[in-house]
């Protein structure tokens, strides 16, 4: 199967530690996403997010600052995980967040590509830039 790489970088007006605990809080991620979301915050642990759309294994965390984990859509080939690496860094304007997401299958690129920011850095930005 022919893979993509995903690469996305967005400026948030929040604290790298409000984005993460977005990511990684199990309500608070519901909240922004509008889907369940079952997170286990440990290296190790895996995640459902997305009422089910989406699961895998956290690889690597290091709070307020990366996460890298295993993902697959529900939707994609039998046992085809992607690797995604979430990198938080301060800047004068709030938090850069870099994305990465190798293995992605081609066919998809595009919708996935589009799907992060629809609903995840978009909503994400709504909800932590409301709050300060």
């Amino acid at each position: 199967m022919k893979t993509r790489t995903i690469r996305q970088t967005v400026v948030i007006h929040a604290s790298a530690h409000n984005i993460y605990e977005m990511l990684m809080d199990e309500k608070k991620h519901a909240l922004f996403t509008g889907g369940s979301a079952r997170i286990s915050r440990d290296a190790g642990g895996t995640f459902v997010t997305n009422d089910g759309y989406s699961n895998g294994t956290n690889l690597e965390l290091e709070k307020d600052k990366k996460i890298v984990q295993t993902w697959r859509a529900s939707d994609w080939p039998a046992d085809h995980y992607s690797t995604l690496t979430i990198t938080l860094s301060p800047v004068s304007s709030g938090t850069k967040l870099s994305f990465v997401q190798s293995g992605v299958p081609a066919d998809q690129y595009e919708e996935i590509s589009k799907g992060w920011y629809d609903y995840y850095w978009d909503p994400m930005k709504e909800a932590l830039e409301k709050e300060t």
